[in-house]
């Protein structure tokens, strides 16, 4: 073998296993794909009267595709695992019945001072992971759908929420996130980390979809010799949810 498997990448759209599965189901065009726990998702489901479409069996456990009415407007609902590869199954999931606008929102650990619960708005992603190289060419970094993080951008200051953009370096392997590539990658800009954008989007780009992503500031890895777990973001799980689901309304 002369190549490297990650790059023998294949254009077809077609697969052997393909994540239409002909099981009648139907979303809304605009959905929301949210890392947060469970019981953050069975409470924001609860109070906001959201009704389940459909569940997809997974190993980790039954994933679940609800339906919210926003301010008038019918918009799906998706709490996802971590990991890119588990991640994408479930974006291609939702986008085979009929997903056409993603939002994903999540967490991500700094590489330089940010505040914790701090929202930001993904621009470009290094793709240190396998996942999106099987939906595009090899490339160090993906760019973000631009019209996208515009309308975000406007959506969030029309809802006073303070956000900035940011490059996210996103990897699979959460315990080599050594202090020299840290340096190097935050040397190229890239001032947080997390495990699923670079795959999410270029799922979209390859799927023909319009995607974006907000994360919210967790743990901090500003300092590689005292990782700071501090509260892991969780008191901006609930608030991502709301603002992405506003952003979902203006696009």
């Amino acid at each position: 073998m002369n190549f490297l498997p990650i790059t023998n990448y294949d254009s077809s759209p077609k697969a052997i296993i393909n994540p239409f599965r002909d099981e009648d189901y139907q979303f809304p065009d605009k959905m929301l794909l949210a890392f947060v726990t469970p019981e953050v998702m069975r409470k924001f489901s609860q109070e906001y009267n959201a009704e389940a479409l459909a569940t997809f069996p997974m190993f980790s456990g039954a994933i679940q595709v609800f339906q919210i009415n926003w301010h008038g407007e019918t918009m799906g609902v998706c709490r996802s695992v971590l990991g890119a590869p588990a991640a994408a199954q479930i974006m291609e999931f939702l986008i085979a019945y009929g997903a056409k606008q993603i939002i994903a929102v999540g967490s991500c650990g700094v590489l330089r001072e940010i505040p914790e619960n701090s929202f930001l708005i993904v621009t470009e992603a290094l793709r240190d992971e396998g996942t999106s190289y099987h939906y595009l060419p090899a490339a160090p970094s993906i760019q973000l759908d631009s019209d996208i993080i515009a309308s975000v951008q406007a959506s969030l200051r029309k809802n006073s929420v303070a956000a900035k953009t940011v490059k996210t370096w996103t990897t699979d392997a959460f315990f080599r996130e050594t202090p020299a590539l840290a340096d190097q990658y935050v040397a190229q800009g890239f001032e947080v980390v997390e495990m699923e954008c670079s795959a999410l989007a270029a799922i979209a780009r390859f799927r023909r979809i319009k995607f974006g992503q907000i994360l919210f500031t967790a743990d901090s890895l500003a300092n590689p010799k005292a990782w700071v777990a501090r509260n892991r973001g969780r008191g901006a799980h609930t608030m991502a949810l709301i603002n992405a689901l506003n952003c979902l309304i203006d696009l």
